[in-house]
């Protein structure tokens, strides 16, 4: 039983029987047949938008000051980085419309069925570092909603029974909805999008009116090098971490869908959001130093400049923001443990998938003692697999036009897909390559003491953090070269 929404112009015509709103998705990771494939282009921009409404973009705005940015460059990054990169999303989103199946799951038909492996296991840790992200950000919220509510305290760490339950409640709320599926998550996502939209600008509203704009215009410009590692980092921090995801939300487009409105509906519908939120972070980094400084990002901190009644509905618009963006993340990686050859019912795989997550959280919120500078190195580091499977899976796209069907689900010596040993070697090894050449280039960790540092991060590349845009260079040029020779299904 699969679900979709049988959208016409309004996006609210009633499901079929097979289309059941609230029911759970029997459909796992198999091409959607042609007469549920009914989605409208705008489906996709309400999901986009509702799942970069979250908190999430204020620290990324806080991280382009931190990096001696001025606020118009500020701006100007988030613009690039965000639209720019989640059109990306929407190009990968292509292939959902041309294949009707999840991103990896076509992309067995790029790197073979045992090639693949490697890029789903990047793909699922992706969706789990997000998910974690996500879960720790909103235990910090519902700490700090107790705390304007009942006096506790804002620190996790002297209320661990309210953290949990915090956690606890967080993850409930995913599963419920993240198992029911496609219909009901696009349905979600559309009204999400209104009501956690309006709240964001309320609380927008008020922040704005409290900024000291002396502050804000007195941060002198940054360096080029330095804007370029901020659009790097926007890129990084969303629309590159979406990118294999982009077939899981568009598998169930119409065929005649135009490819143009596709892209668009992912770069408009996560960009608006995007660029507005890390604005406004970046006007608060700017004018507040101690909330730039904040261990625990803006979560708590903001709330102290807010009256009571406003920090009750700024953190409850966190949470929720959090919790929609958190079903599609979930939602996609149900999908990456699927199409790894586990075989699980995509529900349970969702429970999987949660309860790894809530341990990430529990360390993040109880153990560990800063949360953003981790945030911020695991976006640097993930996105340098990530962007060479986007360029190997781009460039193939370019030629190919046929994902094979039915044949993407057959993992046997007999599978169009088994190419040598069950590895599409040109595209594996170009993959590989590209993040290698990419990892030469970065550094991830704190500044003062990095996590890890690549032998080349020396250079000028290196030091605008154009790692990951290496990364993909290499890769979307050598899938081009070994086009015409690699063995097509």
């Amino acid at each position: 039983m699969a679900h979709t929404v049988n959208a016409s112009e309004s996006d609210a015509s009633p499901t079929t029987d097979t289309q059941r709103l609230g029911a759970l998705e029997q459909r796992g990771i198999e091409p959607v047949p042609p007469g549920e494939r009914t989605g409208r282009p705008m489906q996709l921009f309400w999901a986009w938008f509702a799942a970069n409404i979250s908190i999430l973009g204020l620290p990324l705005g806080i991280s382009l000051i931190q990096g001696g940015l001025n606020l118009w460059q500020a701006v100007l990054a988030a613009a690039i980085g965000a639209v720019g990169s989640f059109a990306i999303v929407g190009v990968i989103s292509i292939a959902g419309r041309r294949g009707h199946a999840p991103s990896l799951t076509l992309s067995r038909a790029v790197f073979g069925v045992r090639g693949n492996i490697g890029p789903t296991l990047v793909s699922l840790l992706s969706r789990l570092g997000w998910e974690t992200v996500n879960t720790a950000t909103a235990a910090f919220a519902l700490v700090a909603l107790s705390s304007v509510l009942f006096g506790t305290s804002t620190d996790p760490h002297q209320v661990p029974v309210i953290a949990l339950a915090s956690i606890a409640v967080f993850v409930i709320c995913t599963v419920i909805v993240s198992g029911l599926g496609h219909a009901t998550l696009m349905v979600i996502q559309k009204w999400a999008t209104w009501i956690f939209g309006g709240l964001n600008i309320v609380v927008g509203v008020f922040l704005l009116t409290q900024i000291d704009w002396a502050a804000v215009f007195a941060v002198p410009a940054g360096s080029t090098a330095a804007l370029i590692v901020g659009i790097g980092t926007i890129a990084g921090g969303t629309g590159i971490g979406w990118a294999n995801a982009g077939a899981d939300m568009s598998r169930y487009q119409g065929d005649r869908v135009p490819a143009g409105r596709i892209v668009m509906s992912a770069a408009a519908g996560a960009g608006i959001p995007l660029v507005l939120l890390i604005a406004l972070g970046s006007m608060l980094g700017a004018g507040d130093a101690e909330l730039a400084a904040a261990a625990n990002g803006p979560v708590s901190a903001l709330t102290e400049v807010m009256p009571s009644w406003l920090a009750v509905v700024y953190l409850v618009t966190a949470f929720g923001g959090l919790l929609v963006s958190n079903h599609m993340s979930v939602y996609s990686a149900g999908l990456s443990t699927l199409t790894l050859g586990i075989r699980i019912k995509r529900v349970y795989a969702v429970i999987v998938d949660v309860i790894v997550t809530t341990i990430g959280a529990i360390y993040f919120v109880l153990i560990a003692d800063n949360f953003y500078v981790p945030f911020i190195s695991f976006i640097v580091l993930l996105a340098v697999p990530i962007t060479a499977w986007v360029g190997v899976f781009i460039a193939d796209m370019i030629r190919r036009r046929d994902y094979g069907g039915d044949d993407l689900l057959d993992l046997s010596p007999r599978s169009r897909f088994w190419y040598r040993g069950g590895v599409e070697w040109g595209a594996t090894g170009v993959w590989a390559l590209a993040i290698v050449i990419g990892y030469l280039f970065v550094q991830a960790g704190p500044s003062d003491a990095p996590w890890f540092t690549g032998p080349l991060h020396g250079t000028w590349f290196g030091e605008s953090g154009l790692g990951w845009a290496i990364t993909l260079t290499v890769s979307f040029l050598g899938q081009l070269a070994l086009g015409a020779r690699t063995r097509r299904a």
